[in-house]
């Protein structure tokens, strides 16, 4: 239930029916919050900055279209940041246009507002076993993460219905990183001081590294559930998910063959996973046959990406591995379909996620590809179970599932069947009990053996639209 609701609006120098019609023109076009969208109609993913938040930057909401009245209405269902309903409303003002937004704001939705202003809101142990989940709802990484809370919320209310942990129910408690690893570390703290003992992280690499460091001396589990590089070592870290050298081995052959060519542009964000992709790519693509014919990085949070365009047109590629995530991905992506590049490479982006590909639109994903454990349309008995469960419990404009957010879920149930197989939530056993277990999932079995080695499936995928269609299983 709402407990309020924030007002913001605009006025336009033009008629309502000019100004409904521009709806989803594009940010900084000076029309409607900066909204994004392919068209105005129901369920189509939409994205626009609200000013809900006094002087502070506007707050980016992402959801898809609910409902729509032509000319005067317009509803968005959303899950980023919070989870509640945008209204847009159109009316006559003068010779121009007045849009009235009202955003629903529920008690997780205020919270969170509330510590981006700065709050310090004093951390109350939870009275029951605690779990938390640090994930990205806000900055670049709000695409990929925009089911990551439902994920963890629907495993909890199964574990839960079932009786929980020895009896009693398993609370959920939830940070966001703001895609920024300084931040990422202040919130693990904060789930710390709320009574979490396992923290799953479902970010980016660079705030896991952050929060791992953070927790240095403090006795909790810390569990990164997407795909990552690897590497971090302890008795209480323990890292799921795809690694660069499994998707590279997986996608590399095919890739090549389908584009009729070899040589590979590598192209990407600048911190640690595609950092340490591309390191794995220029040993791993020689040994398959390629060669490399360049490599460009970008910050996170990039939105100009014409100078590294114009580079991997300059050097001929063939195949072009992307190692862009989130926002910067899409709106790489985007870039990369109006230049036609498309036409005379093929693009590899193994962290690119349906939620992601909503955002790029229909048309702008041709020649994309993924590889990865899981997507929302792979054909078992238990991922078939699991999206009807997740319809019914979200409705039909919840985020699409990916392998970046199914993940949570999984990581979820991994947590809870090693918690109960030890017989406590203590840290150290519940890490000793996950691993040398085979784990029966939505993707298929999951192992994770004494070093720490994840086994799994890997598929390679390519965008149909804004679906995700495997075409390579091993």
């Amino acid at each position: 239930m709402s407990v309020l609701t924030l007002t913001a609006q605009e006025q336009v120098s033009a008629p309502p029916s000019v100004v409904f019609a521009l709806f989803g023109a594009g940010a900084g076009a000076g029309w409607v919050f900066d909204a994004v969208c392919d068209r105005v109609a129901p369920g189509v993913a939409v994205t626009l900055r609200a000013p809900l938040d006094g002087d502070a930057a506007p707050v980016e909401i992402l959801g898809r279209i609910g409902a729509v009245t032509s000319g005067r209405l317009i509803e968005i269902v959303h899950d980023q940041p919070w989870r509640g309903r945008t209204v847009l409303r159109f009316s006559a003002h003068g010779s121009g246009t007045r849009v009235r937004l009202q955003s629903e704001l529920d008690q997780q939705g205020l919270e969170w507002l509330l510590r981006r202003r700065g709050h310090v809101m004093r951390s109350v142990p939870c009275e029951n076993p605690a779990l938390g989940l640090l994930t990205s709802k806000s900055g670049p990484g709000n695409l990929f993460a925009a089911a990551s809370d439902n994920m963890a919320a629907l495993a909890l209310e199964e574990i839960n219905a079932d009786g929980g942990l020895h009896g009693r129910p398993v609370d959920l408690v939830i940070g966001d990183d703001a895609t920024d690893p300084a931040t990422g570390a202040r919130e693990a703290r904060r789930l710390v001081a709320a009574g979490c003992r396992t923290i799953l992280v479902a970010t980016t690499s660079a705030t896991f590294v952050a929060v791992s460091r953070a927790m240095a001396d403090a006795d909790v589990l810390l569990i990164q559930t997407l795909m990552n590089e690897g590497g971090i070592a302890g008795a209480l870290r323990v890292q799921l998910g795809e690694r660069p050298v499994d998707q590279l081995a997986a996608a590399a052959g095919p890739m090549m063959r389908a584009a009729g060519g070899r040589r590979w542009f590598l192209a990407g964000n600048d911190y640690c996973w595609p950092r340490s992709t591309h390191t794995v790519a220029r040993e791993v693509l020689p040994q398959l046959g390629g060669s490399l014919v360049g490599e460009r990085l970008a910050p996170l949070g990039t939105s100009d990406f014409a100078a590294i365009i114009e580079a991997v047109e300059r050097s001929g590629a063939d195949l072009l591995l992307s190692t862009f995530v989130g926002a910067d991905a899409a709106a790489f992506q985007r870039e990369c379909y109006e230049r036609g590049l498309h036409r005379r490479c093929l693009t590899l982006a193994p962290a690119m996620d349906e939620s992601t590909l909503a955002r790029i639109g229909t048309e702008a994903t041709a020649g994309l590809h993924t590889v990865s454990g899981y997507v929302e349309s792979l054909d078992t008995e238990r991922n078939s179970a699991l999206l009807t469960r997740y319809r019914e419990r979200f409705g039909q404009w919840a985020p699409p599932l990916s392998t970046l957010s199914e993940s949570v879920f999984e990581g979820v149930h991994m947590w809870f069947a090693a918690a109960a197989q030890a017989g406590t939530d203590e840290p150290h056993a519940v890490a000793r009990a996950m691993h040398d277990v085979r784990f029966e999932l939505p993707r298929g079995t999951v192992t994770l053996d004494s070093n720490g080695i994840v086994g799994q499936r890997i598929h390679v995928a390519e965008a149909v639209g804004t679906d995700l269609r495997v075409v390579i299983s091993p």
